[in-house]
């Protein structure tokens, strides 16, 4: 019998699906700031979606239940596969451990299983991507969902719990990035499944 892939196809694809919408909606969530910045900067044009307001929005808003959608389905196939205990157990003491470990270049790399620095920054970027949603939806309908704004702080706050949420998504996408190249063997089961010893 064939051992069992690091990672199913369910889980490949929403990821895939998950990265696409990501990098749609940062791009386009730039370009909604830029015409009406709550900092003194401004994103470049270069890296932004959509290249005017309208434009942008049509695009954020596309991509937006793309990734609901599939967290949705992430969140079902999820429990009902039994994935979430990946994620466990989760303890500040194993946090340490594993980020002193790592730290000095002597954290054990298990094909298939996340170590604890891993799952504090797995279930972090859930948390962000929920509250992205909410302050989203509250910016969007502040009318409508009025109670996601005042969930938020009202609207004026809401933007700008949208905007350090999703900056604390792309400095996640920054690490998990750092850490694919740092250790390249786990990018083709992502790709192509694998297969655990």
């Amino acid at each position: 019998m064939a051992n069992k892939p690091i990672h199913p196809w369910p889980l490949r694809l929403m990821h895939a699906l998950n990265a696409l919408a990501i990098i749609m909606m940062i791009g386009s969530g730039w370009q909604i700031y830029d015409s009406s910045p709550l900092f003194t900067f401004t994103f470049p044009a270069t890296i932004t979606i959509g290249q005017w307001l309208g434009a942008a929005i049509a695009w954020h808003l596309a991509c937006m239940w793309l990734l609901v959608l599939n967290g949705l389905c992430y969140v079902g196939w999820s429990l009902a596969s039994g994935h979430w205990r990946k994620f466990l157990p989760l303890t500040p003491r194993l946090v340490w451990q594993d980020l002193n470990a790592a730290l000095r270049f002597r954290l054990p790399h298990e094909t298939g299983v996340y170590n604890a620095v891993q799952r504090l920054l797995y279930v972090g970027v859930l948390l962000a991507g929920l509250v992205l949603v909410i302050s989203g939806l509250g910016i969007w309908k502040p009318v409508q969902l009025w109670f996601l704004c005042d969930l938020c702080g009202g609207f004026v706050v809401a933007r700008s719990v949208h905007f350090f949420a999703m900056s604390a998504v792309v400095l996640f996408l920054v690490v998990h990035l750092a850490l694919v190249i740092a250790v390249p063997k786990v990018l083709p089961p992502m790709i192509f499944g694998g297969r655990a010893p």
